[in-house]
């Protein structure tokens, strides 16, 4: 079972470094319209050496374009996942560790944002604000953010009742600085492996929300919005939709292998 695990972590890594790796140098060293360059006598031009992932409906290259879509697809994922974290950390924290009326409100007030499934909400977000890259940004950022909310207040709750939170609380130290000093520092690594898990998931959500037109715009590069153009190509150029399904499936499988590994190392409860 370790030696399963550490080749889950491997790969999970080696996935990872590889994507990080493209979404960042990618951009650098391909032509500045590589991605955006029309050519329609190469329309649904199959894989080849001149065009290593085909072409779409438009003649564009499907190579340069997903590379392309890895930057935009992480830069949405990371980025709402940061958002997450500053709505719910403060929200967690103070929730779990001071309790009583405060954490009765604040939890009310999360779990009426868990009545809506995440995407759900997210859509109803991004529709409200508009599509485009920022608002994305924003809709899967609130509804990410009472997931993370409740597993910090579960981790808070923990700690608060820690022996050495205890003393701190006896030799008359605040709340606040108990917070900063005991209570932020011994839930960071659920927060870190919970953030990691929601990047796969924000990933999965920024491509539904392009799918369905309401994130990322055209004519920027983007996973879900590379599988929504080619919805009615199935039948005569499967790989327009195949090579960005295949990029999403295997970036949320490199994460969701690293999240499992970090979990077992940074939480011995799960082991």
């Amino acid at each position: 079972m370790k030696r399963f695990k550490t080749t889950k972590g491997l790969i999970g890594i080696v996935l990872l470094l590889v994507i990080l790796l493209v979404a960042i140098l990618g951009p650098m060293v391909i032509p500045p319209d590589a991605a955006t360059a029309m050519d329609m006598r190469a329309r649904r031009a199959p894989p080849s050496l001149t065009h290593f992932f085909g072409t779409d409906q438009l003649g564009r290259d499907m190579f340069y374009r997903v590379i392309l879509g890895t930057r935009t697809s992480l830069e949405i994922a990371v980025s709402a996942v940061v958002m997450s974290i500053v709505l719910g950390l403060p929200l967690g924290l103070i929730s779990g560790y001071l309790g009583g009326l405060i954490d009765n409100v604040l939890m009310r007030l999360v779990d009426t944002l868990l009545a809506f499934p995440a995407l759900l909400l997210a859509l109803t977000i991004s529709a409200v604000l508009g599509p485009n890259i920022q608002n994305t940004i924003i809709a899967i950022g609130v509804a990410f953010t009472p997931y993370l909310a409740r597993i910090i207040r579960g981790e808070a709750l923990r700690v608060a009742q820690m022996p050495y939170v205890e003393a701190a609380r006896s030799s008359g130290t605040t709340d606040i600085m108990i917070m900063w000093r005991h209570v932020l520092p011994n839930i960071m690594p659920a927060v870190i492996v919970q953030s990691t898990i929601s990047l796969a998931f924000a990933i999965l959500a920024e491509a539904g929300l392009s799918f369905l037109g309401l994130g990322t715009q055209p004519p920027a590069a983007s996973w879900g919005l590379m599988i929504q153009a080619s919805r009615d190509q199935l039948d005569i150029a499967p790989w327009t939709a195949l090579v960005p399904g295949m990029a999403v499936a295997l970036t949320v499988l490199g994460l969701n292998m690293f999240g499992d590994v970090l979990r077992d190392i940074l939480d011995p409860r799960a082991k």
